[in-house]
């Protein structure tokens, strides 16, 4: 298909620089995908009522880090300021990363992104540019390694705050806490899963007491994830991977929820990819280790994930080319043209939808 077909107009006052407070006060459309117009609007905190007993919910569990880093680039005496975000870990020492501006970075390079400190190893936070690429990607090789590395990471580091929020407001305080999910606490992501920030221990607490289990899986959201597609045809897209970790006992407890007459209910896109990933021809759901790269636009047919909750995403991305595959791409037109009207807002701090499918499992 076009990437055009998947483009809409936004006002820029339905972008949400901050999050509702508290969390599951947020508004939540559901909307059905049997007519075009089926939708009612709701609040975060009605979701049991709209879920039944039996019902699996799925959230990712990864926790953000503190990605953004800024240093000095030292070469031959002379000086250069430079920017990177973490997108992904290669080993214990080792992360790709993408650097502003990446024409300062040559290989060999070293850069200081903490202090010359000689009193506390984790002051300094130095590393070497192994390799670069030509999208502005670099190697760093860090000094440090395993836990020294990740606590020298999260003392010199900031929050990865999209850039639709961070372009137009400073980070606040509020950020450390308001861009973490509750439950998360694997670390490893550079973008929140931001369904999962709707939730809140007296919503989890309520949706148990309904009789919805609650089952946690591991995504680690990476930088490319809510980028606008640049190809023109959606079939040259390459989505880039991600690790994720779908546990054994997970597994067995979703399909023995399906068995019974449950719905499996995906907390966020992140979920409901990695559940596509580990989910066989047949929708029986495996256990899953690994890195995937699984790109859903329409055309596909889900084989794991009954009922979706998710944030209102950007134009052309392969976000919103993934609910329109589950939902059908009229219905979603139609909602987010609703939404835009009545004043939801949009992306990672904004509101909810829960999304019923237009199309049997596969």
């Amino acid at each position: 298909m076009r990437t055009d077909a998947f483009d809409f107009d936004l006002p820029e006052d339905r972008i949400a620089l901050h999050p509702a407070a508290p969390r599951d006060a947020a508004r939540l459309l559901e909307v059905r995908a049997r007519a075009a117009g089926d939708m009612t609007d709701w609040i975060v905190r009605d979701l049991p009522k709209l879920l039944r007993p039996g019902d699996a919910l799925v959230l990712n569990n990864t926790r953000v880090l503190h990605a953004e880093l800024t240093g000095t680039r030292n070469r031959a005496g002379a000086a250069a300021k430079i920017a990177v975000t973490l997108i992904k870990r290669l080993d214990t020492s080792r992360w790709q990363a993408l650097a502003r501006p990446a024409k300062r970075l040559q290989m060999g390079d070293r850069v200081q992104f903490g202090s010359a400190s000689n009193v506390c190893v984790l002051a300094a936070l130095d590393a070497t540019v192994e390799a670069r690429g030509e999208a502005g990607e670099v190697t760093l090789a860090f000094d440090l390694a395993g836990p020294d590395l990740e606590m020298s990471i999260a003392a010199h580091g900031r929050l990865p705050l999209p850039p639709y929020i961070a372009g137009r407001r400073g980070i606040d305080a509020n950020d450390e806490r308001d861009y973490q999910t509750v439950f998360a606490s694997s670390d490893g992501a550079v973008a929140a899963p931001t369904a999962g920030l709707h939730f809140t221990p007296e919503l989890l607490a309520a949706l148990e007491a309904r009789g919805v289990s609650l089952h946690f899986v591991t995504l680690h959201v990476g930088a490319g994830t809510f980028l606008p597609m640049k190809t023109e045809d959606t079939t040259e897209h390459k989505m880039h991977p991600e690790w994720g970790e779908l546990g054994a006992q997970t597994a067995a407890s979703l399909n023995a929820a399906r068995a019974a007459g449950g719905r499996i209910v995906a907390v966020g896109t992140t979920s409901a990819r990695l559940l596509e990933s580990a989910a066989t021809q047949t929708g029986k759901i495996q256990p899953f280790c690994g890195e995937t790269a699984i790109f859903i636009s329409p055309g596909y047919r889900f084989r794991a994930v009954d009922l979706l909750l998710t944030n209102f995403h950007l134009p052309r991305s392969t976000l919103f080319m993934l609910v329109s595959a589950f939902s059908g791409l009229a219905t979603m037109q139609a909602a987010y043209a609703h939404a835009i009207a009545a004043g939801y807002r949009f992306y990672s701090y904004g509101d909810a939808c829960l999304l019923h499918p237009a199309l049997p499992h596969a």
